[in-house]
């Protein structure tokens, strides 16, 4: 379980959140600089909330003023422009932090990339950057992945399938997803639940049922 109480002061506005995730796919969607990316660097380390709480199964990772390094928390992050290294090929990208061969390579394999190990990133397609990138975060085998915008920079083919490999993956490795996009077809798709936000604060919640998003307010408009 994945615990956010978090306050922040921002440069246009004071960031006051609260939510928590179970093993489940949480979308964060809002227009832009409502800060959304934000609160995926408070949960990774990358950046200080003011107070609050920010707590991964039991362990307590900002709790005023303790905070937990980054490297020292188990949380993946996919970035939107995926952050490989250059110099490294697809293999040693991936195992840079693993901690399972086998499981890396299964991983490799579920998402059929094992074909491009012996390539470098400038090498390949902007899909198979991303699926190399998802396999990077998760052969750390950590206790809950931040996706920023993921899918943004693929065509619409890759992207539909891309989808479809991060739920498999979901079903496979349940832990608590957190993700942030633009694309609302793309939040009813893959969220669980949908925090809508603005200004820093959750002005509604959505939940997945039966299949289908419920919604109260007509926030998941195109446009966004």
């Amino acid at each position: 379980m994945l615990t956010v109480d978090i306050q922040k002061q921002l440069t246009h506005f004071h960031m006051n959140i609260q939510f928590s995730a179970a093993n489940e796919i949480v979308v964060l969607f809002g227009p832009s600089g409502s800060g959304k990316t934000t609160i995926l660097n408070c949960i990774a380390g990358l950046s200080h909330p003011d107070s609050g709480i920010i707590r991964l199964n039991e362990k307590d990772y900002f709790d005023g003023k303790p905070f937990v390094p980054i490297q020292k928390r188990n949380i993946g992050y996919l970035f939107q422009d995926y952050a490989l290294f250059p110099h490294m090929t697809v293999w040693k990208n991936i195992a840079y932090g693993m901690k399972n061969e086998t499981f890396a390579k299964d991983l490799m394999k579920e998402l059929r990339i094992e074909h491009l190990a012996d390539k470098y990133p400038s090498e390949i397609s902007g899909g198979e950057k991303q699926r190399v990138a998802i396999v990077r975060a998760i052969a750390t085998e950590p206790d809950a992945l931040l996706l920023d915008e993921p899918f943004s920079a693929l065509d619409d083919e890759t992207r539909r399938k891309s989808h479809e490999e991060l739920l498999r993956i979901h079903e496979l490795w349940r832990i608590p997803i957190i993700m942030v996009t633009h694309n609302h077809d793309e939040a009813e798709k893959l969220g669980d639940r949908i925090l809508y936000l603005e200004r820093g604060e959750i002005l509604e919640e959505y939940v997945k049922k039966d299949g289908q998003t419920e919604t109260s307010r007509p926030f998941l408009t195109p446009g966004i």
